[in-house]
C-alpha cells in the first residue's frame, strides 16, 4: 500500500533513494523493484532487521534490477549522518507528525536532497485525523505517538521557507479513515471487535484482489476524507 505516486517522483535505476521513518520498508521496497539505490532509514533497529531480510529475499528472487541496492540505516531524523545533496529522492511517509522538533527534521530533510532533486512529505490529513483524536485519547496519546494535527497548507509553508518549491499534492487512502474512525470508537486497541475484524478484511480484500469497486470509490472519496495528505517539491538547482 503505497501512499507516493513514485511516477510523480522519478524512482528509476540507480537513483539515489532514501525512505526516512521506514518503519517496515513498504516504500523501500518499490523503489528497489524500481531498480534505485535505496537506503532505508529509522530508530527502529528490529523494524530495519526485517526490512534488510526482505531486501535479500528480493535479490534472491530476482526482483531487483541490475544497478538497484537496498541499505538499512539505523537513526534519528535529527541527526542524518549524510553528506549535502546526497540523495536524489526523499522521502519521508508519516513521520513528522511524530517529531516534536520537525523544523531541525525538516531542515535535515532539505539538506541531504539534491539540487534538482524530489522531496515528497505525507502526514495525517486534517480533518480525518482531528475525528480520531476526538475520538479517542487512546490512539494518540502514547509514547511516539501523534503530537501534532497539521494542516496542509501550513506544513507546505514550513517547507517552502525551508527553501523548496512546492509542485503537487495529493491525498489518499481514503478507505482507512472510517476503519479508524471506528477502532477510535470502540478503543483503538481492540483489534479483536467485530465490527474492526470485519472492516479489516474488507481493507485486506482491497489490498490483495484490487477489485474495481474498492478502487473506484477510493479515487472518489480520496478527495473528501483521505487519510494521508501527500506534498511534493523541488529543490531549486541554484541550491
Amino acid at each position: 500500500m503505497l501512499t507516493v505516486d513514485f511516477d510523480r517522483l522519478r524512482v528509476g535505476r540507480r537513483t539515489r533513494f532514501i525512505d526516512v521513518g521506514a518503519g517496515g520498508g513498504r516504500h523501500s521496497y518499490e523503489a528497489l523493484r524500481r531498480g534505485a539505490e535505496v537506503i532505508a532509514f529509522d530508530l527502529d533497529e528490529i523494524e530495519l532487521k526485517s526490512v534488510a531480510d526482505m531486501f535479500a529475499a528480493m535479490e534472491e528472487a530476482g526482483e531487483v534490477p541490475p544497478g538497484g541496492s537496498g541499505a538499512v540505516q539505523p537513526g534519528n531524523v535529527l541527526e542524518m549522518p549524510y553528506e549535502d545533496g546526497h540523495f536524489d529522492v526523499v522521502l519521508a511517509s508519516e513521520i513528522l507528525e511524530h517529531v516534536p522538533e520537525d523544523d531541525a527534521a525538516i531542515a535535515e530533510l532539505v539538506r541531504i536532497l539534491a539540487p534538482g532533486g524530489t522531496l515528497a512529505v505525507t502526514v495525517p490529513r486534517w480533518l480525518p485525523e482531528r475525528i480520531c483524536w476526538a475520538l479517542s485519547d487512546e490512539y494518540h496519546a502514547n509514547e511516539g505517538g501523534h503530537i501534532r494535527i497539521y494542516r496542509a497548507d501550513s506544513l507546505e509553508r514550513k517547507l517552502v521557507d525551508a527553501g523548496l518549491v512546492a509542485t503537487h499534492r495529493h491525498h489518499a487512502h481514503a478507505l482507512h479513515s472510517p476503519y479508524w474512525w471506528l477502532k477510535c470508537a470502540v478503543g483503538s486497541s481492540k483489534d479483536d471487535h467485530p465490527a474492526v475484524q470485519a472492516y479489516h478484511k474488507l481493507l485486506v480484500w482491497d489490498l490483495m484482489s484490487k477489485p474495481a469497486v474498492t478502487q473506484v470509490a477510493e479515487q472518489v472519496l480520496n478527495p473528501l476524507i483521505g487519510k494521508s495528505v501527500a506534498l511534493y517539491f523541488q529543490k531549486p538547482v541554484s541550491a
